[in-house]
């Protein structure tokens, strides 16, 4: 049998609920369930952008979801550098953007 006739309710690998969680982001109280990702609780609450470029302050977030790029980095519980779509959510974590700017140069 074709696996999308498979009605919903009759879909042997049914989703199983997870502990909920609670994350601050910068200063805001977000939920979440137990596995995800920061990437995946911050996308949903409908924040797609999380960090600026140090040059031109282009807003940045989850790029190529799997920790090659370094586009989501953010902070967590005061650990700069933190992938965003790597790092599992953990119930009370603090996590802040992080924003960057290049250093002056002396002339």
């Amino acid at each position: 049998m074709n696996p999308r006739l498979v009605p919903a309710d009759q879909d042997p690998i049914q989703r199983k609920h997870s502990a909920t969680l609670h994350v601050s982001f910068d200063g805001r109280q977000l939920a979440g369930e137990q596995g995800q990702t920061i990437a995946g609780v911050l996308m949903s609450h409908n924040i797609l952008s999380w960090r600026t470029t140090s040059v031109h302050a282009k807003k940045r977030g989850l790029f190529c979801g799997i920790g090659v790029c370094f586009d989501c980095i953010v902070a967590v519980n005061g650990q700069r550098d933190v992938r965003a779509c790597q790092r599992r959510c953990h119930d009370g974590d603090v996590i802040t953007p992080q924003h960057d700017e290049l250093p002056e140069v002396k002339k």
